[in-house]
């Protein structure tokens, strides 16, 4: 067998709007079906902590194209993808994403439509629309760098029936008709059985996902060694589904479901195949890995927000790790550390708002608030939540307490 070359024929990167980690098995769900992504997850790396510093989806767009938290424009990756002849394209239902990208960079803006009805068929709905344009450009051969992003998750749920009703159970009540979006605010009135009901049509919705997935990877995929691509997919913000009060697209505070968004990078060259790393990573991490990997030098670790390579990972599992990550959004503050994550929402009354903690990685849905108990490790993070939200580099830099980032 030939072996395969030091640099990729190209990159694929696929972005998804509304994408929570916990909804995917190759993150422990055990009830979705994605068996395209399940493949990527045992020829890639999987990545099990990325954490999102915002809850605006361009935010973390422009983190993945390699620029830093100082940077008011420039797009590196992109950038240094048409410096080195690839060609870059963008594959995108969000126009407002499409309007922000430089020049130099062809893109193609698939609408996405905020139907009522289900669709009679994959090809008919949103994603399946979507996907069917990128597959058709990565077949042309003519771009080297192809990005997908998708927001249509957040505009409707599509799914046909037969993949809508899929981890439907016999006695389970049928899920409600059309493919609104769902918002509901969670109550201890709501019937925890329309809860559910909609996860399961929300999982539909995934696996449709994983079938259009399916389809463009069988686009770029070639025998030749020579025409192997380095592959990303991510979520770049989460979708609300019940475990904090809401499902569908509404304001919460920047808990697990909101910004714990599943990554898994398959690198060209097989290195670091089936494989999982547990500690923080930020999107900046793999904008940066996608630049390198693209031609950009890696920079050093000065900036404690910017991004820092996942190649030494790659080539010899050798990582400086994260002692935190932090999200600032209108609805909370939250810092995550290797063992805790804290979430502080912001004041709607008038009255303090008091944290809520959950321990990490076992408290992976973030069911038990353990403020009360870990009261040193709360009342630590909670003043580094609160500096965050007036100078965030500060927050970045500041000296944790050993309790706050000892793995537990």
């Amino acid at each position: 067998m030939t072996a395969s070359p030091a640099q990729p024929a190209g990159l694929l990167i696929v972005t998804v709007d509304r994408l929570p980690a916990w909804i995917l098995p190759a993150f422990g769900c055990t009830w979705a079906s994605t068996p395209a992504l399940d493949g990527m997850a045992g020829r890639g790396l999987v990545l099990d902590r990325v954490i999102a510093g915002s809850d605006d989806p361009h935010d973390t767009l422009a983190a993945l194209a390699g620029r830093g938290p100082q940077d008011a424009a420039g797009w590196p990756l992109l950038d240094a993808a048409v410096a080195r002849g690839w060609s870059p394209a963008i594959v995108t239902d969000d126009d407002i994403f499409a309007a922000q990208l430089p020049a130099g960079v062809a893109v193609r803006c698939v609408p996405a439509t905020a139907t009522s009805q289900i669709a009679t068929g994959v090809g008919a709905t949103n994603l399946g629309r979507l996907f069917a344009m990128a597959a058709e450009l990565a077949a042309g051969g003519a771009h080297r760098l192809l990005w997908l992003h998708a927001a249509g998750l957040g505009v409707a749920w599509d799914a046909p029936e037969e993949l809508r009703s899929a981890a439907l159970d016999p006695d389970d009540p049928p899920p409600p008709p059309g493919a609104t979006v769902p918002r509901v605010h969670v109550t201890t009135d709501t019937d925890p059985d329309l809860v559910a009901v909609l996860r399961q049509v929300f999982a539909g919705q995934v696996t449709l996902l994983d079938h259009c997935l399916d389809h463009l990877l069988a686009s770029i995929d070639s025998p030749a060694a020579d025409m192997t691509w380095t592959t990303l997919i991510a979520g770049v913000r989460g979708m609300p589904l019940g475990l904090h009060g809401a499902i569908g697209p509404l304001p919460i505070p920047p808990y697990g479901e909101l910004v714990h968004l599943p990554a898994v990078l398959v690198d060209h060259r097989g290195r670091m195949a089936a494989q999982r790393y547990g500690g923080l990573l930020i999107p900046a991490d793999l904008g940066a890995t996608l630049s390198e990997i693209a031609g950009v030098a890696r920079s050093g670790d000065d900036e404690p927000r910017g991004g820092r390579s996942l190649v030494p990972l790659l080539d010899e599992w050798r990582l400086n790790p994260r002692d935190r990550a932090i999200t600032v959004t209108p609805h909370g503050v939250a810092i995550a550390t290797p063992a805790w994550h804290l979430v502080l929402p912001t004041e709607v009354t008038g009255q303090a708002t008091p944290p809520v903690l959950y321990a990490k990685p076992d408290d992976y849905f973030e069911a038990c608030d353990v403020a009360d108990r870990g009261c040193d490790v709360a009342e630590d993070l909670t003043i580094l939540a609160g500096q965050a939200a007036s100078d965030p580099r500060a927050a970045w830099v500041a000296t944790l307490s050993a309790a706050a980032t000892a793995a537990r």
